[in-house]
């Protein structure tokens, strides 16, 4: 059998686990700007299931996270009308990092430093499995979607632009 590669602890797993949420973890080699076409085929997994958390801001500069298929982009238009509020951007690097406690690449829904609403395309919540980041660089967990709603309180929208 082989053997199974150790992960050390992220906020994200400790927070999966407080939360008794049960998750595979897959480790790969990340490259920078590769984004989830890299981390799919590393994993052998389609992009559509593999999750990306994005760190946003609406009119006020208040943070929230949109997690996001990893082979569709954020209508920033329809989201805002979703959620509702003015107008929702990308935080800038620095200020995603600041507000998420994560190195950009490596941000998870999971443990973040600052408590900030979640949202999720609807559509992730049919799939019977997601692969979202945990909380480093180069490393996924495995969960239901169910997981989101239930344990992030994530509210589903519309705004994925295929």
């Amino acid at each position: 059998m082989a053997k199974k590669e150790h992960v050390s602890e992220t906020p994200a797993t400790q927070f999966l686990r407080k939360h008794g949420v049960t998750f595979s973890e897959h480790p790969y080699d990340y490259e920078e700007h590769g984004g989830t076409a890299v981390s799919s085929r590393a994993l052998g997994v389609p992009e559509h299931n593999v999750v990306k958390t994005l760190v946003m801001q609406d009119e006020a500069a208040r943070p929230l996270i949109v997690l996001m298929h990893g082979d569709c982009k954020v209508s920033t238009k329809n989201l805002a009308r979703a959620i509702p509020c003015k107008s929702v951007e990308p935080c800038k690097p620095d200020v995603a990092q600041r507000h998420s406690g994560y190195l950009v690449g490596g941000t998870s829904p999971f443990g973040l430093r600052k408590p900030m609403p979640v949202f999720v395309e609807e559509s992730v919540l049919a799939l019977d499995r997601i692969y979202i980041n945990g909380g480093r660089r180069g490393y996924l967990v495995g969960i239901a979607p169910a997981v989101l709603a239930e344990v992030l309180g994530a509210r589903p929208v519309q705004c994925a632009l295929e």
